[in-house]
């Protein structure tokens, strides 16, 4: 079958990139937007939708680009090295960027393994492995096998050292099986919100991309699919909030309940932006989120390192962020509202590398 790129995947991808950059890198860390921020523990925010959108958008890509090769006569085993040596790259270069946090005060002790971009590429390869193995059918069966075995295993073994299971911060299974396994530091001291056992449920989430890359594949016309997405989606988002009333929604636990909700968020958001962008064909909007996700991870890669410029280097005894909100405060603007404009400053930033690569074609994939 023929399959015709969306301009509205591209911008999709590209708005998430540019989101996360948005609420990664504020002005001032403790004067932040409630919505720019992670939920504490239970609950979702607006920051809580993005990394499941991008691995959502991970999912969908490895349907459209395997599918494409496969049709083309390649053969599943073909494609392993490729698959491999991606994956290897990404959970390198999130390695980089760990080693660069500390890189003035190197120990193996502070060095951190896990990461966003180290779950990304594990999502990539796992969810790509099952695509050349797998129909979706079967991806459908694991996606929900993993969910139900996750939550009876999160909800009935008790922590080692309690006697009943845990659900709070520091306490709960997937915590114990980090602390037991994962080397060196872990984000929050006694936990880590891209551990071991949280990552499996995480894999669903590139599943419900995938299943919705096969939706978007078929024959049917284009206005169907956007109905289907529509549908689907709204029936992920319900299921999780059902869900959530016996297993909250967690970003953390990355909870089952909140792998349906932000997958079922993610297909009506991507329906809504194939209805404007590639049926209703209002693209100029979309322009910056397609020029962005041309280049996502690169320049996601690109945003830490010019943190390390922005945030830690002194200039007249204060860091650049500083001298920003400084002077937005000095004006009479609120803390928060400075702090967001410096964000807002630093994805615009950001995007003039994303504008020179994308004017050149140039086109990197790790």
């Amino acid at each position: 079958m023929e399959i015709k790129r969306l301009v509205s995947l591209d911008a999709f991808r590209g708005f998430t990139i540019a989101a996360m950059i948005l609420v990664n890198f504020p002005g001032k860390r403790d004067h932040v937007f409630a919505p720019l921020q992670h939920s504490k523990w239970w609950g979702i925010t607006f920051t809580d939708l993005i990394a499941p959108f991008f691995l959502f958008t991970v999912g969908v890509s490895i349907a459209l680009a395997y599918t494409r090769r496969l049709e083309a006569g390649s053969k599943p085993q073909e494609m392993y090295s490729k698959l491999f040596i991606r994956a290897v790259k990404i959970f390198a270069v999130g390695m980089f960027l760990n080693l660069l946090g500390i890189i003035g005060d190197f120990s193996w002790e502070e060095l951190r393994w896990t990461g966003t971009l180290h779950r990304i590429s594990i999502v990539f390869l796992v969810c790509g492995l099952l695509f050349l193995h797998t129909s979706w059918r079967m991806q459908a069966v694991i996606g929900a096998v993993t969910l139900v075995l996750y939550w009876l295993a999160m909800m009935l073994i008790p922590t080692p050292g309690y006697d009943q299971a845990m659900l709070e911060p520091g306490v709960n299974l997937a915590a114990w099986v980090d602390q037991q396994l994962l080397p060196g530091k872990m984000w929050q001291g006694t936990w880590d919100p891209e551990g071991i056992l949280s990552t499996f449920p995480s894999f669903v989430t590139g599943i419900s991309g995938m299943l919705v890359g096969r939706l978007l594949l078929t024959k049917s016309p284009i206005e169907t699919k956007v109905n289907q997405l529509f549908f689907w989606g709204f029936v992920s988002f319900v299921l999780g909030i059902l869900w959530n009333w016996s297993f909250g929604l967690n970003e953390n636990l990355w909870t089952p309940s909140f792998v349906l909700f932000t997958s079922g968020m993610a297909s009506l958001t991507l329906a809504s932006c194939i209805y404007v962008i590639d049926m209703n064909k209002h693209q100029k909007w979309a322009q910056f989120g397609v020029i962005y996700g041309m280049n996502a991870i690169t320049v996601y890669v690109l945003a830490d390192v010019f943190a390390i410029l922005f945030y830690n280097i002194s200039l007249g005894g204060e860091s650049l962020n500083m001298h920003f909100f400084n002077a937005l405060t000095s004006i009479g603007l609120a803390p928060k509202i400075a702090s967001m404009l410096y964000a807002l400053l630093f994805v615009g930033i950001n995007f003039i590398p994303a504008l020179i690569l994308f004017r050149r074609k140039i086109f990197i994939k790790l």
